[in-house]
């Protein structure tokens, strides 16, 4: 086996970050971070209470409404965060294996994401350079108008933990370089990445009051989305969450946008090339051991190759590498804790209750990975769309196989699902897979696996949430839009 990855130090913290200034926490909770796989300790760090969240609000209030930030021009904030830019990918490789520590994320993934996380922030500062902050507007009579983009205020950025780096600076990314202030809300299982991504903020010279980072459990989360001084709320976890923070927002009329959960199907048509099918299973369903908002869990497969495609998985499942996530020859590493393992191991025998044929997999731990939080891979075939391990998204690494009789039956069965994040078509007649693509209700879609332009809006239709992320969409998430009449031109 190859080298494993670690962490380059333990990370140990006993102070919380707020407004960029190193302060004793309000309480005396500490999250003590265990690797998913052996239980080794990564780190200690500070459990905020609701008197740091009162604190980091009131930092940010004050840096919103008296502070520089918002009163630089777009080209002095893009500079702060070229700095940082250039900071976080010299860091690249300790975070990403910092994050594979945390939460049991393959060593090839997180080292892959951290590397397209920085060339997004890239991407980024050159949308901001040429952004309409401000444009004009005349009509024939030559009525002027100004539109202006102006930041909304106070963020709270609330992420998960299965991709949180990436998770994280799609939000503050273009959060900051609009002008807002923000609080980060990290997962306790990844609160260490989050802290040393403030930490990381905090060299590249943002101003005080600017960024807090608040790793903190689900009741100081919901205090945070809650609280007045709160003016925008980006939120990326489950729909049960979302649905609460929806419900907060729309209360307290607070803009708000929500990337929630998924259960994306793959449709495979009868001329579909096999190889290039099993090729995009692989990467599109277990991908991030499977914990991905975006995974394809749902094949659907034409009758008349139905055991041919269902034997193809079954293989491809069985090949892949299940282990010590920090080794680089790992493919699925553990879930990244107990109850999550438990979670995936009980929608296994449901499937086995329901009636559905168990090709791979099954309950119990891999062989000889009796420790950590690891589940054993698992393909479900003979599968109706109503049973639960189809209309449930279960974030592991479980796919189940649906059979079809035509393609109108496959967009039926496709759209028939409370989700609608993302989803994809296997076909070697492109223009069929285009017509597939635009009757299944989603808001990402692929056609064999064809990745998107980074500036594509990225978001759900239905229970998978609202607003976009990524490019112009993303970036005037973080604004409000005034228009101010100047009169008539001379």
């Amino acid at each position: 086996m190859s080298d494993r990855i670690h962490p380059q130090r333990r990370y140990d913290y006993d102070r919380l970050l707020i407004g960029g200034q190193w302060v004793e926490p309000a309480g005396d909770g500490v999250f003590e971070i265990r690797s998913p796989h052996d239980g080794r300790l990564i780190g200690r760090t500070p459990e905020a209470a609701q008197g740091d969240v009162d604190r980091a609000v009131a930092a940010a209030r004050r840096a919103f409404d008296e502070g520089p930030w918002p009163r630089m021009s777009p080209a002095e904030r893009a500079a702060v965060i070229t700095r940082f830019a250039a900071i976080h990918r010299a860091q690249a490789d300790e975070l990403a294996a910092l994050t594979t520590a945390e939460n049991g994320s393959a060593i090839w993934f997180t080292r892959m994401l951290q590397n397209l996380v920085n060339d997004r922030t890239d991407d980024f500062l050159r949308l901001a350079a040429d952004h309409p902050w401000e444009e004009e507007l005349v009509d024939a009579a030559g009525l002027r108008t100004i539109v202006r983009r102006e930041p909304v205020g106070v963020v709270a950025a609330v992420i998960p933990w299965n991709a949180p780096q990436q998770s994280a600076l799609v939000k503050l990314i273009p959060a900051l370089l609009a002008g807002n202030t923000a609080v980060l809300k990290p997962s306790p299982e990844t609160a260490l990445d989050g802290v040393r991504l403030g930490e990381l903020f905090a060299e590249a010279g943002l101003p005080e009051g600017v960024l807090s980072v608040l790793p903190a459990d689900r009741e100081v989360s919901e205090y945070l989305v809650g609280h007045p001084g709160v003016d925008k709320i980006a939120f990326t976890g489950s729909t049960a969450a979302g649905r609460a923070i929806a419900s907060t927002a729309t209360g307290q009329l607070k803009r708000v946008s929500l990337e929630l959960g998924g259960k994306s199907a793959a449709v495979v048509l009868e001329d579909a090339d096999l190889d290039r099918v099993v090729e995009g299973i692989k990467y599109g369903t277990f991908l991030n051991n499977g914990e991905a908002c975006v995974a394809l869990t749902r094949v659907l497969a034409p009758r008349s190759r139905y055991e041919e495609i269902v034997t193809a998985l079954g293989a491809l499942v069985e090949s892949l590498v299940v282990g010590d996530p920090s080794d680089p020859e790992t493919f699925i590493g553990p879930m990244v804790r107990a109850g999550q393992r438990d979670r995936v191991e009980s929608y296994i025998q449901t499937g086995i209750k329901e009636g559905a044929r168990l090709v791979t997999g099954g309950p119990g731990a891999p062989e000889g990975l009796d420790t950590g939080y690891y589940v054993r891979p698992t393909v479900f075939a003979d599968v109706d769309n109503s049973m639960r391990i189809a209309q449930e998204e279960i974030f592991g690494p479980v796919i189940v196989v649906i059979p079809y009789e035509d393609e109108a039956e496959a967009v039926r069965i496709a759209n028939d699902s409370p989700y609608g994040l993302s989803g994809a078509v296997f076909t070697t007649d492109h223009a069929r897979g285009m017509e597939i693509a635009r009757a299944v209700r989603t808001g990402g879609f692929s056609v064999n696996g064809a990745p998107r332009h980074w500036e594509a809006p990225f978001g759900g239709y239905k229970n998978s949430g609202f607003g976009r992320e990524y490019g112009r969409h993303g970036m005037d998430a973080y604004v409000e839009l005034k228009a101010i009449g100047t009169g008539l031109t001379v």
